[in-house]
């Protein structure tokens, strides 16, 4: 499996190495360590779209006083994690030691992998096993072809779709599948006073038609969204399964309106999604 290269894309996935996750470990307030929380704060600041960053800034996005996040960048520059020249900070290569462990010892990976290179060849369409974090879900496996013929002409598909990568729930048919899964209560606990950002003119943004929506997946157990995250794009998922039944990722495939309809991938597509599941139920 291919090692995520791109530092940037790192901290996407650090605190999910980590087990950072308030949802998934209760504590006590004596066993949590607010300066380690800080640090993955000040890393998880770093993105594509701010791949540097001063201490005015990393305060902000890390929710820091500014003297506390110059000490957070002066120490993990020191810990050979960050870069500066002085003023600016940004990731050294040293973070790709989180990704790295994790592809090699993450089970969910390894375990969906075969699977979703085998869908890919069958398919030659671009296959993702996704998570949910939060208000994201996280790209954890991708299947090897992400070069598709989009009009024949074999360019890379430019989704933004690649390990570690983070996408808006709310946008995505991964994101609608695992909310699905969620019991009512904790769904509704998710909704509440969130605003769910308009990617384009088709997301659904209104808090009552996304509960629909949401609604609707449930019952279907399955999920085709269509110009949601972005235009021209459809993107079909399933939740995945373990062997006591519950819903621990998803997987999808998208393509490109251009080359397969809406009805045409459902109709193509969706058996074959299922029956993956079906088949590593199983394992995980």
């Amino acid at each position: 499996m291919a090692l995520l290269r791109d530092p940037c894309t790192v901290c996407a996935i650090i605190a999910q190495f980590l087990d950072f996750d308030s949802t998934a470990l209760d504590i006590a307030k004596a066993d949590f360590i607010a300066g380690m929380a800080k640090g993955l704060a000040v890393l998880e600041s770093f993105d594509t779209e701010r791949q540097r960053l001063n201490a005015t800034l990393t305060a902000e996005r890390a929710g820091l006083t500014r003297a506390a996040a110059r000490r957070h960048l002066l120490t993990l520059a020191h810990l050979g994690y960050l870069e500066t020249d002085g003023n600016w900070y940004w990731l050294s290569s040293k973070v790709l030691r989180f990704s790295g462990s994790y592809l090699a010892s993450a089970r969910l990976p390894r375990i969906l992998q075969p699977t979703l290179d085998r869908l890919a060849v069958a398919a030659q369409q671009s296959f993702s096993g996704v998570v949910l974090d939060g208000a994201e879900v996280v790209i954890v496996a991708r299947s090897g072809n992400d070069r598709a013929a989009v009009g024949g002409s074999g360019r890379v598909i430019a989704y933004g779709l690649h390990l570690g990568a983070r996408l808006p729930a709310h946008a995505t048919s991964t994101g609608r599948v695992l909310l699905a899964a969620l019991p009512r209560a904790r769904f509704n606990a998710w909704l509440k006073g969130r605003q769910l950002a308009r990617l384009t003119p088709l997301t659904v943004t209104e808090p009552r038609a996304f509960r629909a929506l949401i609604e609707q997946v449930r019952r279907n157990d399955w999920c085709l969204a269509s110009d949601s995250h972005e235009l021209g794009v459809h993107a079909l998922a399933v939740p995945l399964r373990d062997a006591r039944g519950r819903v621990v990722a998803a997987v999808n495939v998208v393509a490109s309106q251009g080359r397969l309809a809406a009805a045409g991938m459902v109709r193509e597509l969706l058996p074959m999604l299922l029956d993956a599941a079906a088949e590593v139920r199983p394992l995980l």
